[in-house]
């Protein structure tokens, strides 16, 4: 790789770690072409991507971002998880991508100038993600306001039902 080509990909690197909500290191040794694809294919649908990695440069494009804690965590042969909307898109695909194969290992992470150790980057796993919480909101809204709409047509149902009770009395 010739020197150029270096500084461009360290400078696109770059860009990836200013964007990012989250960013998870893991050594993805042992694992077959078609698993990796497999996981990149899981990872795109969730909104997040899959990105092999040379650690050297990889350390020299954390500089000057947030994420500049982890540069410790790129020792051996490591990949980044990374989304830039939903911190926790990535996350959730690569935990339990490990929990059915052995072979993937979270080493930790970053989000919002925090490193995350392994506990921490499953326990941001375990979170909903943002269009789980997106519909959770929603339906929070919507909620009161079904609740109101039921609540006015009450008195109107019950007034029906009385007036139906007198008028059948009175033609007995």
């Amino acid at each position: 790789m010739e020197r150029a080509e270096k500084q461009e990909l360290i400078a696109s690197m770059h860009e990836v770690f200013s964007a990012s909500a989250s960013v998870i290191v893991v050594h993805y040794d042992g694992l077959s072409v078609a698993e990796i694809t497999d996981l990149r294919s899981q990872m795109r649908e969730a909104g997040a991507s899959l990105k092999v990695t040379k650690n050297r440069l990889t350390r020299l494009a954390l500089k000057g971002t947030d994420y500049e804690g982890i540069a410790d965590l790129f020792t051996g042969p490591t990949a980044i998880g990374y989304a830039e909307g939903d911190a926790v898109a990535a996350p959730k695909i690569l935990a339990e991508f490990a929990k059915k194969n052995e072979k993937l290992r979270i080493l930790g992470g970053g989000m919002d100038q925090t490193v995350l150790d392994v506990d921490g980057v499953k326990a941001l796993a375990s979170l909903p993600s943002l269009d789980e919480l997106r519909g959770k909101l929603v339906g929070l809204i919507q909620a009161p306001a079904q609740k109101v709409a039921s609540v006015t047509q009450a008195p109107a149902g019950q007034l029906a039902r009385v007036f139906g009770a007198y008028g059948n009395t009175d033609a007995a």
